[in-house]
């Protein structure tokens, strides 16, 4: 699946909800369905900066695709970091530094969060991106 048919999936997910409290609960489900991260990764060079909780990402390379595993100490974050996962995990380097993800306003993410939280959200963006770039580099040393 492209990470836009995967985006459009979640916007119809959650669109059966018209609840802030349901969609919120969502967002809690999709982070209790996650696999905990193994506690080997959960390392302060994979904390993610920006974050008022604590958010661990840990990136590995495979098969020219970028697998990523998460997770937070706070409920909430750790659904949308689980969102984050499900959209740009098993995906290239190159598709993750192009991808729009016009998701997170669709469904209406970046208006019923915190500040902090959203911030929280920029930050958890920002090292994903970081780590495609790092492993577009490392495919393509002269780019």
């Amino acid at each position: 699946m492209t990470i836009n048919e995967i985006q459009d999936e979640i916007i119809a997910e959650f669109s059966d909800f018209d609840d802030w409290m349901d969609r919120y609960q969502l967002l809690i489900d999709l982070g209790n369905e996650q696999a905990p991260l193994d506690e080997k990764y959960k390392t302060e060079s994979n904390l993610i900066e920006g974050c008022q909780s604590r958010v661990w990402l840990h990136a590995d390379y495979i098969d020219g695709n970028i697998v990523f595993q998460a997770e937070s100490d706070a409920l909430i974050v750790k659904g949308i970091i689980a969102l984050l996962i499900k959209v740009l995990s098993g995906h290239t380097p190159e598709e993750i530094l192009n991808a729009d993800l016009y998701f997170i306003d669709r469904i209406g993410l970046h208006e019923h969060l915190s500040p902090t939280r959203s911030n929280g959200l920029l930050s958890m963006v920002k090292q994903i991106r970081m780590y495609a770039l790092a492993f577009k580099t490392k495919e393509n040393p002269q780019s």
